[in-house]
């Protein structure tokens, strides 16, 4: 059986947003052509990347210089139009708009202020660090599904926290 173009990307790049470099669960993702379909962009790999459906959204049908120019005027730090990683306010919603979601919790900021924290008593097996995960961020007020534990577990050694060598884990705090 083929595997969807959602699937393959999200693998390519690690299960990380292209744009925000922030754990991707596939639920939230969506594929952006970097030259739009409308401007004759192909589905190849090669032009299609995974990324929260909020940026996929954002920029929707803009050539590939305005795409480049909306990344470059984050002056280095790509502020995801969802929330994760961003620390300036969101704008004020209209009197007449529905109560505004919680905001999210960024579990991975979570998991590894709690992993510093804690030390020399780290988990030092891949189950312990699942279990504590799983604590951390449900006494955060969150839950996480175990692909997004997976994913987040992922980010972590791709970011140079922690190495999980068989069923041990060390960790670069």
């Amino acid at each position: 059986m083929a595997t969807k173009p959602l699937d393959r990307l999200i693998f390519a790049q690690g299960g990380l947003c292209f744009f925000c470099n922030m754990p991707l669960p596939k639920s939230e993702a969506s594929v952006e052509h970097l030259v739009p379909s409308s401007r004759a962009g192909s589905n190849s790999d090669d032009n299609c990347v995974a990324c929260c459906k909020t940026i996929n959204a954002l920029l929707g049908s803009m050539s590939l210089k305005e795409k480049i120019r909306v990344v470059l005027n984050q002056n280095g730090k790509f502020i995801c139009p969802n929330g994760v990683g961003n620390s300036q306010p969101a704008p004020a919603a209209p009197a007449n708009a529905a109560a505004p979601a919680p905001p999210k919790v960024d579990n991975y900021a979570v998991v590894l202020a709690d992993l510093k924290k804690r030390g020399a008593s780290r988990p030092r097996k891949v189950e312990t660090l699942k279990s504590t995960i799983r604590a951390t961020v449900k006494n955060a007020k969150g839950s996480i599904t175990e692909a997004q534990l997976e994913t987040l577990i992922k980010h972590l050694q791709v970011n140079a926290k922690l190495t999980i060598d068989g069923t041990k884990v060390s960790y670069s705090l």
